[in-house]
């Protein structure tokens, strides 16, 4: 054999073995840095989806859906709060209410909610879907409402405050801005907006798993391969954590805030929410762009686009994706387009403190 084909063909297999280690010692260091969330206690329970170039790369659970049954978590079954990853699936419907000509991103939120007070300044959906609407965030205990608030109903709580600021002169994250945005979505097509989200982004997508918590009561049965109960036995007893260990979180309503905070899911279902932009199929270019570029304000970047977090990790790759903290819920959704990365991890459990290590194991799957 030619001396140089032999050298390059051995280069080749050399860099296959090196490559298949690197990976191996990411996938090693991933699982035990989750593993070691649950065994030590720091959170309840963990589910993992993790897809690189369209192929599973991981998919596993961690700890308990329910500590007191010993209630193992399932990736593909055990059913989570999304928190504001919920904001990345209405991101994805309005997304395609904007492609159907429905509803215009530089529309007057006053052009579809004539109801709602008028404020110093005229607000456009867009400003509300990036945050620079200068809506205010959550006071006091209303991150923990209980109360059954109609999407409509639920303005009363912040309809009457004073902007934060003029409508793209400032940037402020909070889930009003989606209480808004969804229900402008609602009144231009005519259908309840989780009726809209249904029929355009979860049945489409095969996202089965993925449904608002309020309408637990009206579940039917969805069977799979591996577990026969309904959605609603499959769901994740939610947790939140003191100095004597976990307790059950409160009871919470967010029904009103759905399309900010409000969806179940499954780690999976989002992981396929994520596959499914990788691939092309939510909607043209064109109309992504706005919703996967950063906003600015001032001429400085947000680092937010529309219902998507859109910024570089600490070696610079770009990525669109989510961080969700909610009652009983804490959740990663990140998007890495140049790798064909996704990423999808939900916890049961309430603002953990786990990001830094959540970020650690990001960075292990870049392998």
């Amino acid at each position: 054999m030619n001396p140089i084909v032999s050298y390059l063909k051995n280069l080749l297999a050399f860099r296959r073995v090196i490559g298949d280690h690197q990976k191996l010692r990411g996938l090693t260091r991933a699982d035990a840095l989750l593993s070691d969330l649950t065994s030590q206690g720091v959170v309840p329970g963990i589910s993992v989806t993790v897809l690189k170039q369209g192929k599973l790369l991981i998919q596993q659970g961690y700890g308990y859906a329910d500590l007191d049954k010993k209630v193992d978590v399932d990736p593909k079954t055990t059913i989570f709060r999304a928190a504001s990853v919920s904001k990345p699936i209405a991101a994805t419907a309005l997304a395609k209410m904007v492609a159907e000509g429905t509803i215009s991103l530089d529309d007057s939120v006053y052009d579809h909610l004539p109801y709602f007070p008028k404020k110093q300044a005229d607000i456009s959906l867009r400003q509300l879907a990036g945050h620079t609407a200068g809506i205010r965030g959550y006071k006091g205990k209303e991150y923990a409402l209980n109360r059954p608030y109609s999407i409509k109903d639920s303005l009363e709580i912040f309809q009457d405050d004073e902007l934060l600021f003029d409508p793209g002169t400032g940037y402020h994250y909070n889930s009003y801005d989606w209480v808004l945005v969804s229900l402008a979505m609602q009144e231009a097509c005519g259908l309840p907006f989780a009726d809209y989200v249904e029929e355009k982004v979860l049945k489409p997508l095969g996202m089965q798993n993925t449904f608002p918590e309020h309408s637990i009561k009206d579940l039917p049965n969805v069977d799979s391969e591996s577990n026969e109960y309904s959605r609603s036995d499959r769901i994740a007893t939610f947790y939140s954590r003191n100095l004597s260990g976990f307790r059950r979180a409160v009871t919470v309503n967010n029904a009103y805030k759905l399309a900010g905070g409000g969806y179940l899911s499954t780690s999976e279902d989002i992981a396929r929410l994520g596959q499914a932009y990788l691939e092309g199929k939510i909607s043209s270019k064109e109309v992504l762009s706005d919703f996967l570029s950063s906003q600015k304000v001032k001429g400085q970047p947000t680092y937010y686009g529309l219902g998507w977090q859109v910024s570089e990790d600490k070696k610079g790759r770009p990525y669109y994706g989510h961080v969700g903290n909610g009652v009983g819920g804490y959740s990663n959704f990140f998007i890495y387009p140049e790798q064909q990365l996704v990423v999808a991890i939900l916890i049961n459990c309430t603002n953990p403190n786990v990001q830094d290590t959540l970020d650690e194991v990001v960075e292990a799957l870049h392998v």
